[in-house]
């Protein structure tokens, strides 16, 4: 990668970077486009696919595609408008990708060749959304199309994450309270205890035991759970891993029905989108399956494809699987025969997009006596272990 400054005919000056396989190739390619040189250094940090992961959010590729959908659609030509757009974009690595795809396209290279060099930018999804709208001349409604679907994605997700963030904060601060007190304040009490002699209650003796146990084996414990999240970690990146923790989240007793319902409200939702713009059933049911996020889901899409390719219809492989809900396998069977199976797949996702929504508003009320109830019976059990040593001494001095 190259850094140059150079001047146009007008004598405007530009920035930007291009690729080459040296810096002479870099002058040749910048010559090449009339342009005169003005300092031309290799970029100390190569542009790898890896930087892009985790640095472009789904929020830069929303306003990317709505921004990019609206100059086209105004008459802007695709070259002139990414060369706007990487002036105005803030994510600096998101400012470099567009760089490299607006020096691609101006160079003759098509849209789609030059978004697909960032996979893990641009999904899988994007790539072929942007492949159909270039094929069929409706470039504009496509990016509008994925801006639609990015939106709605991205606003399913944050849903998703607001039912985890509550009892996940819950659940930690009542274990830190947990450690602090077996480890500091149980401690105290015990040397209390000791300097006055006599039999400790039961639940006081079985909770100094945990807590020297606690504070000798602290340190192994941690590496212990450390070792035990990098080994399980491990594990879920395996396929075999990842088919069984995808099964198990599916079966988790308050939030198993509320990933189902996320998962076909997105799979729907992907379907219609990708439907609409004109991309082949089996093609469709590919990238579906791919961007699905789960394997149980994954692998009842991918039988569905199998089927329809030896002629049978979707409804009856998905109904099969036993992982999607039967009112939903109905809705894409009465699509599927009145010929309007992307309207059907439109009211599916939100109809269950409605349904997340009120699951996410349901499970406040319903983890909330849950929460109470687990701190009062940890916390709540181990103040009371330490108490009843001073009640039964209050009983002895007022006899």
């Amino acid at each position: 990668m190259y850094r140059y400054i150079v001047k146009t005919k007008d004598a405007q000056t530009i920035s930007g970077v291009v690729e080459a396989q040296s810096q002479k190739d870099a002058e040749v390619i910048l010559h090449q486009k009339n342009l005169i040189i003005v300092s031309l250094t290799q970029s100390a940090q190569p542009l790898g696919k890896k930087r892009f992961s985790q640095k472009v959010t789904l929020d830069d590729l929303v306003i990317f595609s709505r921004q990019l959908a609206t100059m086209i659609d105004s008459g802007i030509t695709l070259v002139i408008a990414l060369d706007i757009l990487k002036g105005q974009i803030e994510n600096r690595a998101f400012v470099q990708v567009i760089t490299r795809i607006y020096q691609d396209v101006e160079s003759g290279k098509s849209f789609c060749d030059a978004v697909a060099q960032f996979p893990t930018v641009f999904s899988n999804f994007y790539i072929n959304m942007i492949r159909a709208g270039e094929t069929s001349g409706t470039l504009d409604e496509v990016l509008d199309r994925i801006a639609v679907y990015l939106e709605k994605t991205a606003a399913l997700k944050r849903k998703i994450q607001a039912s985890l963030v509550y009892p996940a904060v819950v659940i930690t601060m009542a274990l830190l309270i947990t450690a602090l007190l077996l480890l500091k304040v149980v401690p105290t009490f015990k040397s209390i205890f000791e300097s006055l002699g006599g039999t400790l209650p039961l639940p006081t003796q079985i909770l100094i035991i945990i807590s020297d146990l606690f504070r000798r084996f602290f340190f192994v414990m941690l590496g212990g759970t450390g070792l035990a999240l990098f080994l399980l970690k491990r594990y879920i990146n395996t396929p075999k891993g990842r088919y069984q923790f995808d099964k198990l989240i599916l079966r988790l007793p308050i939030f198993g029905p509320l990933f189902l319902k996320a998962a076909v409200a997105r799979f729907a939702r992907t379907f219609s989108t990708l439907m609409r713009s004109g991309i082949p059933i089996l093609n469709a049911l590919d990238i579906v399956a791919k961007t699905s996020g789960n394997k149980i889901i994954e692998e009842a899409v991918e039988n569905a494809r199998q089927a329809i390719r030896q002629g049978e219809p979707i409804a009856q492989p998905l109904e099969k699987s036993k992982v999607f809900p039967l009112m939903a396998v109905r809705m894409i069977g009465v699509g599927e025969k009145a010929g309007e199976l992307e309207k059907m797949l439109g009211k599916i996702a939100e109809f269950y997009e409605e349904q997340v929504d009120a699951a996410v508003s349901g499970l406040t009320s319903i983890i909330e006596p849950l929460v109470i109830a687990f701190l009062g019976i940890i916390i709540g059990g181990i103040v009371l272990a330490l108490f009843l040593p001073i009640f039964k001494i209050s009983e002895l001095v007022a006899k």
